[in-house]
């Protein structure tokens, strides 16, 4: 079985030879795509026989993440992981995300951080952002209620699922699309515990309370145009 992981990244120069140095163990092969940054952040991803592609500028995560998912399509993987470019998450939890994959018990595996207790440092503003974003999707989006984190990126999907998860966000409301695509689209999915460790650099970079329209005005547009 042959597991690629897609790691976008944008100027993260100072951590992400470091993330894909941790992720290596766990995968076949690493794709990093740099998402136009204007540091040396392309440079560092080459850790070994990592792959590394380029947006020449900056077009958002979600790009980013269809760049890396389509390339390892072609690369003929069989498992797709999505892990952040920052080194939050904890790629110890790989083996998990993809163990229901290989045993044909699911086709998409959803991390999140609350099913078993919830995260060390994440501050009360992110929490009411991550509230807010699992009722909008919701009432709105139609996505589960039972989904307990919407906004975790960490993710896992067989090649068959990604062909069919054809997701056209380009910046933040990626998540919920991916969501909202998966359960709507009788694929098999669950979601399990994983960690994610936060920093000062982390959450400078995630999410602000004010992304939420945003992100809000997004998914009503890809909803609209769909």
């Amino acid at each position: 079985m042959k597991v690629i992981a897609v790691i976008p990244a944008f100027n993260e120069a100072e951590r992400i030879a470091k993330t894909v140095r941790d992720v290596c163990p766990y995968v076949d092969a690493v794709v990093v795509v740099d998402d136009g940054s204007t540091d040396a952040t392309s440079s560092l991803a080459h850790v070994g026989d990592t792959i590394v592609l380029t947006h020449r500028v900056n077009r958002g995560q979600g790009a980013a993440l269809r760049t890396g998912t389509e390339a390892a399509i072609r690369l003929e993987a069989d498992v797709i992981v999505h892990v952040d470019g920052d080194g939050q998450h904890d790629p110890t939890y790989i083996p998990a995300l993809i163990r229901p994959i290989a045993n044909h018990e699911a086709d998409i595996v959803f991390g999140s951080r609350f099913l078993d207790e919830m995260p060390i440092g994440i501050p009360w503003s992110r929490r009411a952002l991550l509230y807010a974003a699992r009722t909008f999707n919701a009432i709105v989006m139609g996505i589960p209620r039972s989904v307990s984190d919407p906004q975790n990126g960490m993710r896992a999907m067989s090649c068959n699922a990604a062909v069919v998860i054809r997701f056209t966000q380009d910046r933040m409301a990626h998540c919920s699309e991916i969501l909202r695509l998966a359960t709507r689209s009788g694929l098999r999915w669950i979601e399990i515990p994983v960690c994610v460790r936060y920093s000062s650099e982390s959450l400078s970079k995630g999410q602000k309370n004010s992304d939420a329209l945003t992100i809000a005005w997004q998914l009503f547009m890809g909803l609209f145009s769909s």
